[in-house]
């Protein structure tokens, strides 16, 4: 039906695949444990745009630049490490200026930012379309390959599932965390390791390999 094969098997394969931790999920984590419930929020619907454009790139064939060119690759890999380390050092240098006094912080979390940041940390990670490229056609009519349909339908399912896990676990890490960071030592603690974990994630993805 509309030019896909083994459509439950992707579903489970899509689901299995959503819950495997990832640059995406710890980025989620990070931004829910140190920012709160609204700014996780705004990440997972970030790192779902991000990756909605990874789809309707793989769609219309422009992830093939991806595949077919090292250059195109490492360009794009090395501008989304780049942007996690520099969040992460962001992160850790922001921490040390905090008040002491948490109740007299009232600074609030740029929102629009956060969101931003979460399609860039997306759109930034080459293996993202790569993995479109890859996954969705084992799923399509080989009769059919010639039309948009079944790779939409396809992609925007693995999206819908993606979205759903990623609000869920940003809504509970930060339900998690609002407990923890009554505490502002903790809090100290939680912001620190969010950097570095941001950093980390950077680090990581300049060493992945095509």
């Amino acid at each position: 039906m509309f030019g896909i094969v083994n459509f439950e098997t992707f579903l489970i394969a899509s689901l299995i695949l959503n819950l495997t931790p990832g640059v995406d999920t710890m980025y989620i984590l990070a931004r829910s444990i140190s920012q709160g419930k609204k700014a996780g929020v705004l990440s997972a619907l970030g790192i779902s745009t991000g990756a909605l454009f990874h789809c309707l790139f793989a769609v219309l064939g422009l992830s093939m630049l991806l595949d077919n060119s090292a250059i195109a690759f490492e360009v794009i890999k090395y501008l989304g490490a780049a942007y996690l380390i520099y969040l992460g050092i962001k992160s850790l240098v922001s921490t040390s200026s905090d008040k002491f006094e948490l109740e007299q912080n009232n600074e609030q979390p740029n929102y629009k930012k956060i969101y931003i940041s979460g399609i860039l940390t997306n759109i930034l990670n080459p293996k993202v379309g790569l993995f479109f490229l890859a996954f969705i056609p084992q799923f399509v009519d080989p009769s059919c390959a010639d039309t948009t349909l079944p790779f939409l339908i396809l992609g925007m399912t693995f999206l819908m599932a993606g979205t759903i896990w990623c609000l869920i676990l940003a809504i509970f890490a930060s339900k998690l965390a609002n407990r923890i960071k009554k505490n502002y030592k903790i809090k100290i603690a939680l912001d620190r390791l969010s950097g570095g974990i941001f950093i980390l994630l950077g680090i990581k993805l300049a060493l992945t390999k095509k």
